[in-house]
């Protein structure tokens, strides 16, 4: 770590709301959601006249954000999705998806009453940005999901047609308060991916779990319900 050589007496300041220090800043536990929040107050600060809103395109080139989020192991783009993502399901800001020449533009607005509004507005065609149509939203018809897609989601980040079906998976291969379990266990080890789960559900199944419990104490009408599938070479009877 480089020695910071202080603060210069003439500085410029990012104005940041109080609420998020005391009380966004004690929820938010990874550090990537952390850095692209305190980085979109900077560029929505900056912003002048009425386009206090930042795109995708915008942020993938602020090169000191982007520096930033390559010091995890993942791709700096899929960082930044990521973090978008977990920032977009908080709720600190709002995301509206817009076209532009033919191709998709992701715009974000910081979360507050002025910009719900607007979002609404420019959907309905009362507000029009510039370079930008919004697109409408699409009506998608879900299926009920069990507990631990909402779980997922709430608390890992975006579920995509790939961890999905992972979860469909883990569904039939562990008891469904053992995934719910992992995935807290995965939270409060500031692991918030599906490898890291998966991980936890394979320990246990070979392991037992720390209160003594495997899996063959969860009895199933099928009983090659857990020497079946994907994770068959863990189980064994």
């Amino acid at each position: 770590m480089s020695q910071f050589s202080g603060f210069p007496i003439r500085m410029e300041f990012t104005p940041v709301p109080n609420i998020f220090i005391s009380n966004l800043l004690t929820e938010i536990t990874d550090i990537t959601e952390l850095k692209l929040t305190l980085h979109i107050f900077q560029i929505l600060y900056h912003k002048k006249g009425h386009s206090h809103f930042s795109t995708y395109r915008e942020l993938a080139s602020d090169n000191s954000l982007m520096a930033s989020l390559s010091e995890t192991s993942k791709h700096p783009d899929e960082t930044l999705r990521q973090a978008l993502t977990m920032a977009t399901q908080r709720g600190t800001i709002l995301h509206l998806a817009a076209g532009r020449d033919g191709t998709t533009e992701d715009i974000y607005l910081l979360n507050n009453e002025a910009n719900r509004e607007a979002i609404i507005k420019i959907r309905n065609g009362e507000i029009r940005l510039p370079g930008l149509e919004a697109k409408p939203t699409p009506e998608i018809i879900t299926e009920k999901q069990p507990n631990i897609f909402a779980l997922y989601e709430e608390n890992i980040g975006l579920l995509t047609p790939m961890i999905a079906e992972e979860l469909r998976d883990a569904e039939k291969n562990y008891p469904e308060i053992w995934i719910k379990d992992a995935i807290k266990e995965a939270v409060n080890a500031g692991k918030r991916n599906w490898r890291y789960i998966s991980a936890i559900l394979e320990r246990w199944a070979t392991e037992g779990r720390s209160d003594g419990t495997h899996l063959r104490d969860f009895k199933k009408t099928d009983p090659d319900k857990y020497i079946k599938g994907k994770y068959g070479h863990i189980v064994r009877r």
